[in-house]
């Protein structure tokens, strides 16, 4: 049985980490090198840094950031934000990142999926899905619609289509957000994470909501995740690494310990 990760989230914003509710009310939490450096120290399993503004404003992620990132950290590191190009793709892995995590231009151009897991692997590419409910969609089939750009515009199809078919392009990993529930620290969307997880073979990322340790658990033992994001619950302090891991192992979750073993 493979370890479940735990996964801080640096989402950048002009250099900046920042931390928002519904990808709203951004407020500053830190300097992105500086956080990476400390997660690491603390145990984090990997680290995701998003330049949530990239898409929107037309341009690719800030790659000095990453490769000074990349430079202080040892862990993986899976970076995002206006990747819109093999090429792109190859200068990121080349400044440090581990992994890249395709949103909007995998929406507009599918076939970027398929070009980047044949050149460089499936090991290598994450497809990020920010999805909201369907308004209404509180039922018993509830339903959800797929945002681009930063969670700005609607992309006009349904996050779990749309998360069979980036597995079937080749998608090595999905990062499944919930704009319902980022940054509210209630819990992830677990119907959402459980349709998802159900629906594919890869690894599924939950992120979106995490406010203590039992949401972690949930998003493992009902959700289906494999791995679990996490920002506001870390940035401000309200639970340590060591401390989240040490109550998931107690439930019976296998986590690795800060040596990266295993217990």
């Amino acid at each position: 049985m493979l370890a479940k990760r735990i996964i801080p989230c640096l989402d950048v914003k002009d250099g900046r980490v920042v931390k928002g509710v519904r990808f709203l009310e951004l407020k500053e939490a830190g300097d992105p090198v500086e956080l990476a450096v400390y997660y690491d120290r603390e145990g984090a399993d990997e680290l995701v840094f998003l330049d949530i503004t990239a898409s929107s404003e037309g341009r690719h992620a800030l790659i000095e950031v990453v490769r000074r990132t990349a430079r202080n950290i040892f862990i993986p590191l899976t970076v995002g934000g206006g990747i819109d190009s093999v090429d792109f793709i190859r200068e990121l892995l080349q400044a440090g990142a581990d992994k890249v995590s395709l949103n909007t231009a995998a929406l507009r151009s599918p076939e970027l999926i398929d070009k980047a897991a044949e050149y460089f692997g499936s090991q290598c590419i994450v497809v990020a899905i920010d999805a909201r409910r369907v308004s209404g969609g509180y039922t018993s089939s509830p339903s959800w619609e797929v945002y681009t750009h930063g969670g700005r515009n609607l992309a006009g199809i349904d996050a779990v289509r749309w998360a069979k078919e980036a597995y079937e392009r080749g998608a090595g990993e999905l990062l499944l957000t919930s704009m319902d529930t980022d940054g509210t620290r209630e819990g992830y969307d677990l119907e959402l994470l459980e349709r998802v997880s159900s629906e594919v073979p890869i690894p599924v990322i939950a992120s979106g909501g995490a406010g203590k340790p039992e949401h972690l658990l949930e998003a493992f033992t009902r959700g289906g995740a494999h791995a679990v994001l996490a920002a506001s619950i870390l940035h401000y302090h309200s639970f340590r690494l060591e401390e989240i891991k040490t109550y998931l192992k107690r439930q019976g979750v296998m986590v690795r310990t800060v040596s990266g073993y295993p217990r």
